[in-house]
């Protein structure tokens, strides 16, 4: 049986981005890629986009947020879900403002509002070898991608930056139009992103607004994308499509996204506390069917 039978587990989602978050403080319990499927998976577990840790993790001085996507696969970062581990790491403490940590690096937490977080998701990182790419891209506000016939592409020429975790984002005319359920598995796993990609569509509406479609990696099209919004806006800004701050309207809902002057990307938006509850009894070998995709 798995050593998570039993287990507490809180449901949360920002803008629809569902998560399945475990406090392990205290715990010697062990998230493995098989119990994460299980756990995202709604026909063996609760459901969700990803499953998100709060660990005391040897050699870090706050408490550390895991993530791992619906496939299994573990990730560094997650914009929604650190705005719901803020949230609740603020509450618990009765603080306004907390740090933590992901694998991307240490993030701050501000409360602005009863459900309402800001994070400083850090800088961008633009360079190719940071993103990262498997090939030198001098410039990766343009990457040599296509899409369709190599003579009259139908998309082309996306830019690429790293929120954390990789983003490759395609700017068109009308974002609600893009096949991205057709490309968005092929673009995650092209063989210039060495880790795979999440991939996204972006309709620039004004100077201060940005429509945003996406497909995560490791889990499909969700209704919104925290990391995506943050490289959405900077990708927006490099190409000059946009200002530094802008509103970036994703299908579960709006984010407000400022890339300031000191090079820092800031996050707003609201959270939703869903349920709690205990998680079923399943051993690794469970079968599971087909992961959940918001």
């Amino acid at each position: 049986m798995s050593n998570f039978a039993g287990h507490p587990y809180l449901k949360m989602n920002g803008l629809g981005n569902s998560f399945v978050i475990l406090d392990l403080r205290g715990s010697d319990v062990v998230v493995t890629e098989a119990q994460a499927r299980l756990i995202a998976d709604p026909n063996t577990g609760p459901g969700c986009d990803q499953v998100i840790s709060i660990e005391n993790r040897q050699g870090y001085d706050a408490p550390f947020m895991g993530v791992w996507n619906a496939d299994g696969s573990e990730v560094e970062a997650c914009g929604n879900a650190a705005r719901c581990v803020g949230w609740l790491l603020m509450k618990e403490l009765e603080k306004d403002i907390i740090q933590f940590w992901t694998g991307a690096g240490k993030l701050n937490a501000k409360k602005v509002g009863d459900l309402r977080v800001l994070i400083d998701m850090g800088e961008p990182k633009l360079h190719w070898r940071d993103i990262p790419l498997s090939e030198q891209m001098d410039d990766t506000r343009f990457i040599d991608i296509k899409l369709g016939p190599i003579d009259n592409p139908v998309l082309w020429g996306p830019s690429a930056v790293n929120m954390g975790n990789p983003h490759c984002i395609f700017f068109v005319e009308d974002a609600e139009v893009q096949a991205l359920d057709r490309f968005g598995p092929m673009i995650e796993h092209h063989p210039l992103f060495k880790e795979g990609a999440n991939v996204s569509v972006a309709e620039v509406k004004s100077e201060y607004a940005i429509r945003l479609r996406v497909w995560e990696r490791g889990v499909g099209i969700t209704k919104a994308c925290g990391t995506a919004a943050c490289a959405a806006l900077v990708a927006a800004n490099r190409r000059r499509l946009t200002a530094r701050k802008a509103t970036i309207e994703l299908d579960g809902g709006a984010l407000a996204i400022d890339w300031t002057d000191d090079n820092h990307v800031l996050m707003t938006g609201p959270i939703e506390y869903e349920h709690e509850g205990e998680l079923p009894a399943f051993s690794d070998e469970t079968p599971t069917g087909s992961s959940q995709q918001n």
